[in-house]
This record gives C-alpha cells, structure tokens and sequence, in this order.
C-alpha cells in the first residue's frame, strides 16, 4: 500500500511505545475505538427507517381537519 514492510511498521510502533507509553497508548487505543463504535451506531440509527404510524392514533392536523368537514357537512344539511 504505501510499501512499508513489516519491519518498518514494528519500528514505528516501536517508536509510538516509547513516545507515548504504554498506559497513554492502551488510553489513546480505547477512545479510538469508543469513537469508532459511536460513529457506527450513529449511522445505524440513521439508515433506520422510521416505524408506521398507528392507524389508531389520530394527531391533532388530522381532528382539526375531520371537525371542519363535519361542521361544513352540518351546515350544508341544515
């Protein structure tokens, strides 16, 4: 990929161990991963299609627009 042999990739973590240590690495490592893990949930809770909506439940647009016909059915039959 970028031509790094095994070796100079051990060397550069060689080098990452000693910058860092261990604890800040095993530290660095987790929080990588917690934000890799938050991203992916994120995206699946936005792929997720919303549920149906219950034929029961009636919102208020939809009374509101069920009185008006039945006023203006009431006022045409009288």
């Amino acid at each position: 990929m970028f031509g790094l042999s095994i070796w100079e990739l051990l060397i550069v973590l060689a080098i990452v161990l000693l910058l860092f240590g261990p604890k800040r690495l095993k530290t660095l490592g987790s929080d990588l991963g917690n934000a890799i893990k938050g991203f992916r949930t994120a995206v699946k809770e936005e792929d997720k299609p919303e549920p149906p909506l219950d034929p029961n439940v009636i919102d208020n647009e939809q009374a509101q627009r069920a009185n008006a016909e039945a006023k203006q059915n009431s006022n045409a039959s009288s």
